[in-house]
C-alpha cells in the first residue's frame, strides 16, 4: 500500500484521482497499489449523495465570497466542509484483499483517529448514534473533531476522513456539519491550545491506518 502526501490541491482534483485510482483496482490492473492518499483542500462544502441540501445554510453568493463552492458527491453521510488546515484522508483498498467488512473498516478509521489524538493528549470517543469521533460524548459539551464518509463500490473504498488540525471552525457555521443541529465541532489546536505541526500528525496518522489495514 503506497502512501502519497499530495498537499494542498483542489478537491476536484483529488476527486478524479480518486476515482482513476480505484478504477485500477475494481478492475484489478496489477500496476494500480492500494493508496493512501493525505491531503488538504482549499475551502469546499461537500454533500452526500442521499445529504439534504437544506444543511447548507449559505446561499452561493456567500460561498463565493469564501472562494468555495458545495459539491454533491456518491460518498455516504451528509454535508461537511473542508480547508486548509485540515486533514483529509482518502484510503483507497479492497476490502476484499483485507478480509473487513464495511462496519470493520469504518472502526478502524475510528480507532486510527482516537490513537492518534491519545498520543497527543486528547481524550475521544466513537459511539454508535453518530459515526466519526467526539470529544466528551454523551455530554452537553459533546463536539465532533472528526468526520467520517466513504464510498465503496465493487469491494473498493473511496472518500475517507476529515480530522481537524489547525482547522479554521468559523466555516462550519455555514452548514449544519453532518446534518446535526445541537452539537458543534473541534480541532486539535483548540483543544490543546496551540498550533500543530500539520506534516508531522498527518506522517502519524498514516502509520497508524497502514499497521491496522495490515
Amino acid at each position: 500500500m503506497r502512501v502519497r502526501y499530495c498537499g494542498l490541491i483542489p478537491y476536484r482534483e483529488a476527486w478524479n484521482l480518486q476515482k482513476e485510482i480505484v478504477a485500477g483496482l475494481q478492475a484489478s490492473d496489477s500496476s494500480q497499489s492500494e493508496e493512501i492518499l493525505l491531503v488538504e483542500h482549499p475551502h469546499v462544502y461537500t454533500l452526500g449523495f442521499h445529504g439534504n441540501a437544506d444543511n447548507l445554510l449559505a446561499d452561493v453568493t456567500r460561498l463565493e465570497a469564501i472562494g468555495a463552492e458545495c459539491i454533491r458527491i456518491e460518498r455516504g453521510g451528509d454535508i461537511t466542509y473542508h480547508g486548509p488546515g485540515q486533514l483529509v484522508v482518502y484510503p483507497l483498498l479492497s476490502l476484499r484483499d483485507h478480509k473487513l467488512g464495511v462496519k470493520q473498516y469504518i472502526e478502524i478509521l475510528e480507532h486510527s483517529v482516537i490513537e492518534l489524538l491519545q498520543a497527543y493528549g486528547i481524550d475521544a470517543s466513537c459511539n454508535n448514534e453518530a459515526i466519526g469521533v467526539w470529544i466528551e460524548w454523551g455530554t452537553p459539551r459533546a463536539r465532533k473533531i472528526c468526520a467520517i464518509g466513504v464510498k465503496v463500490s465493487h469491494g473498493v473504498t473511496m472518500h475517507g476522513l476529515a480530522l481537524n488540525v489547525n482547522t479554521d471552525l468559523s466555516k462550519f457555521m455555514l452548514i449544519n456539519p453532518c446534518g446535526i443541529t445541537d452539537k458543534s465541532v473541534t480541532s486539535m489546536s483548540v483543544e490543546l491550545g496551540r498550533s500543530l505541526n500539520f506534516r508531522q500528525i498527518a506522517d502519524n496518522l498514516a502509520s497508524i491506518l497502514l499497521r491496522k489495514l495490515s
